[in-house]
């Protein structure tokens, strides 16, 4: 009878690529659709969104888009449909705007993140990549 060599386990990262997944992971939030949704619904309404609320919302509306972009790259769908690729490239180039310091300026970029932020998440949700929102 032969002896069975199983060889030692070595993990498959060094312990300080551990600690940065760990991080990651710690910062991580859900995909929040209904929080979308209601800030989509602030920027595009009728009336503007007072001008003290304007800065926080686009930073809530960048971060939505931000995780949509880091779907439709994660699932392929950027590669795999040149519509998705288009709402992927307009999401990042909406992303990369400086806004100048005039209220209407600030006002125009809020909407043109929130009709991002719509259209790539009608996008995914059609296309199975996410639970459609409420």
């Amino acid at each position: 009878m032969t002896a069975l060599v199983i060889p030692s386990w070595t993990p498959p990262l060094e312990s300080s690529e551990l600690a940065g997944v760990l991080a990651r992971l710690q910062q991580w939030t859900p995909f929040d659709g209904d929080a979308v949704l209601e800030d989509v619904g602030v920027a595009l309404d009728d009336v503007a969104p007072r001008e003290e609320e304007v800065e926080a919302c686009a930073a809530r509306l960048d971060g939505h888009l931000a995780k949509l972009v880091d779907i439709a790259v994660a699932s392929g769908a950027g590669q795999e449909d040149a519509d998705a690729g288009l709402l992927v490239r307009r999401a990042q180039d909406v992303r990369k705007v400086q806004v100048s310091d005039s209220c209407w300026s600030a006002v125009a970029h809020l909407r043109r993140l929130a009709w991002s932020v719509n259209e790539l998440l009608d996008y995914l949700a059609a296309t199975g990549c996410i639970r459609e929102a409420a």
